[in-house]
């Protein structure tokens, strides 16, 4: 059988800390050892009662005060804050963390949790995003594994099971295309809030659901692929492949293409990674291929989606600059959520940033953290010019 998961959840009532909990609900053989979040302490007290974690973490310090007293009596240790946070993810008795919030916010817990020796399942692209190279180096010095949760890096990397010693030709990287496939420039001009949280396919946080209305999410995925599987920027193609069935795919040096398929539903990732090497029975749904029989593959919009493109120069500028660029795109997201930025402004408050910034190439984690601090200033005071 697998090693038993004892898990830290940091992230637990967001979309993918749910899913993973209704994994652990429905598969068994994992303990939950401590739960972490922002705000959400209604969720959270549920989830405490139901798991019965040593430690529970708010990030919120007026919330968790809160919590603490609806939890007089309990046996959960109640903690706060960053320091809190931080606590649920290095307790001794974890061996799996599991990250799954949302931004740059989930660069320090990640570098901790190696540092203490614990394996990363990793919802959190912004991690490798900004600080990829360190968290890698970090992770193979310390022999940590680093387990992806996104359906595309999860799909890469069940491809390349068994296939280590088969040269990589290409990484194929599957877009759903978000909402505004096929839209133009003068179409995005107009775009509501509600309309940018209308994905086809996927229920995911909001965040990540602008993210992907705008593709940043797969030039953030792109950075990601590279980090993860050591493989050149040149070597990972983006494909629109909005049916969402093909999640990835890799092509190998003799022209063989393996791709993993399956029903949009981010449990069957969350599975695989928390069960890896082995794959356990779940009452998910399957993927009907008489129903799902037309699947279409395109090339993405770099010029209505420029987000993509300002990826591309994040990673080939390199150093601090993708942190620069995560950083700036979290605060335009937040700002065109709260209605004061147009959607189409978004991709043009992260290129003046990013024109704005020097990059420094050698970089520490607090680097990437000056960085990010930096870029969010920066964003925030052209949007308010």
């Amino acid at each position: 059988m697998y090693k038993v998961k004892k898990l830290a959840v940091i992230g637990s009532t967001g979309s993918i800390g749910t899913q993973s909990l209704d994994v652990v609900r429905k598969i068994g053989g994992m303990e939950v050892i401590s739960l972490a979040a922002n705000e959400n302490i209604e969720l959270l007290y549920e989830q405490i009662l139901e798991f019965k974690p040593r430690i529970a973490a708010v990030v919120n310090e007026e919330k968790c005060e809160i919590l603490k007293k609806r939890l007089a009596g309990s046996k959960t240790k109640i903690v706060s804050g960053v320091d809190g946070l931080l606590e649920a993810a290095v307790c001794d008795e974890v061996n799996t963390v599991i990250l799954s919030v949302v931004g740059n916010s989930g660069i320090r817990p990640a570098f901790e949790a190696i540092n203490a020796g614990k394996d990363l399942a990793l919802a959190n692209k912004e991690t490798l995003v900004s600080a990829g190279q360190l968290i890698m180096d970090t992770a193979r010095e310390k022999g940590i594994k680093i387990y992806p949760l996104d359906s595309e890096h999860s799909a890469i990397f069940q491809c390349l099971q068994g296939n280590k010693e088969n040269k990589i030709k290409k990484i194929i990287l599957t877009a759903s295309g978000g909402p505004f496939r096929g839209k133009n420039l003068e179409y995005l001009k107009n775009v509501t809030v509600a309309d940018a949280l209308s994905h086809p396919t996927w229920s995911m946080g909001k965040k990540i659901t602008i993210d992907s209305a705008t593709l940043m999410n797969k030039g953030l995925e792109l950075i990601e692929a590279r980090w993860l599987f050591d493989v050149p920027v040149k070597d990972i193609e983006i494909v629109v492949h909005p049916q969402s069935i093909v999640h990835s795919a890799v092509e190998f040096e003799d022209n063989s293409i393996i791709a993993q398929m399956g029903m949009p539903d981010m449990r069957i990732p969350i599975s695989y990674a928390l069960t890896y090497p082995f794959r356990m029975e779940n009452n998910f749904e399957r993927l009907n291929l008489f129903e799902k029989n037309n699947l279409t593959f395109e090339k993405p919009d770099f010029d209505t989606f420029k987000c993509l493109k300002l990826a591309y120069r994040a990673i080939e500028t390199g150093g601090t600059m993708p942190a620069v660029m995560n950083g700036a795109n979290e605060k335009a997201v937040y700002k065109f959520l709260e209605g004061k930025l147009k959607f189409i402004e978004i991709p043009e408050i992260i290129e003046q940033t990013m024109n704005a910034y020097n990059v420094i190439s050698d970089y520490e984690l607090e680097d990437v953290i000056e960085a990010d601090k930096w870029a969010k200033a920066y964003a925030e005071s052209i949007i308010k010019a």
